[in-house]
């Protein structure tokens, strides 16, 4: 059986995911802010290089897979918090652990989202890609939740993209789903925001398939690709959104 380290595991998606994976086997290393088997602070430098650490001990023979799964909604305040644990986090962990997936020929699944595709390439974007921290969590402190999220998972799916090549090229996939409106705490903190509550309602009424997601459902998707059955994918971002994505973007894939 395999080993894995996952973020964010208490609630949602990330639980999900830990669930069928030591459902299926395999060794679990959990990083939460308060439970987990490490528990640190993603948006700080010091708690992900704690984090990456602990995990270091846990696994000294390397891993089978890593899932970034930690992170924070449109809701969240400050603005800043987003950034700094839906990209920064992510990217710092993968690069960090990476001698551990080359070692096993690991792969990695990241959590994108489908509003990813809703803001376009901004300077909060290419501030990310850059790696300047500080300038874009200052850039987006004083702009809206909407614009903070999606632009983070924006700049995640690109770097997943600029650097899925050469990571395969080294044994390592990387690839993302990206998630609609799924029933999780963090939907439920969005839909109780009084300016983006009204609007998270209609945009969950407009799935095509009728109802939101559950967080089972996105764990399916990312233990198949995890599996040696996807084993050719690499670069991916796979949306599991109900039909969204194809109902906003019939022309765009």
């Amino acid at each position: 059986m395999g080993v894995f380290a996952l973020t964010g595991s208490a609630t949602g998606i990330g639980a999900a995911i830990k669930t069928q994976l030591r459902d299926n086997g395999h060794q679990v290393i959990v990083v939460d802010l308060a439970e987990g088997d490490i528990c640190a602070d993603l948006s700080a430098l010091a708690g992900r290089q704690k984090a990456i650490d602990g995990i270091r001990a846990l696994a000294p023979d390397g891993l089978d897979g890593f899932i970034p799964c930690a992170g924070l909604g449109p809701s969240v305040r400050p603005l800043s918090l987003i950034p700094q644990v839906n990209y920064f986090a992510a990217v710092a962990m993968t690069e960090g652990l990476l001698d551990l997936l080359l070692g096993r020929k690991g792969s990695v699944v990241m959590i994108a989202s489908n509003s990813a595709a809703m803001v376009g390439h901004d300077e909060y974007v290419e501030l990310m890609l850059n790696d300047q921290e500080l300038e874009a969590c200052g850039y987006i402190g004083d702009k809206d939740g909407h614009s903070a999220y999606a632009g983070s998972k924006h700049a995640l799916s690109c770097w997943l993209r600029r650097n899925a090549p050469e990571y395969a090229r080294q044994g390592v996939r990387i690839n993302a789903v990206a998630p609609g409106i799924i029933n999780t705490p963090l939907s439920d903190k969005v839909l109780a925001d009084k300016d983006l509550g009204a609007v998270m309602k209609d945009f969950g009424d407009s799935v095509p398939l009728g109802k939101t997601g559950e967080p089972e459902q996105i764990a399916d998707v990312v233990c198949f690709i995890l599996s040696r059955k996807a084993s050719f994918m690499a670069g991916s971002i796979v949306f599991v959104d109900g039909g969204h994505d194809a109902m906003l973007r019939p022309d765009q894939f």
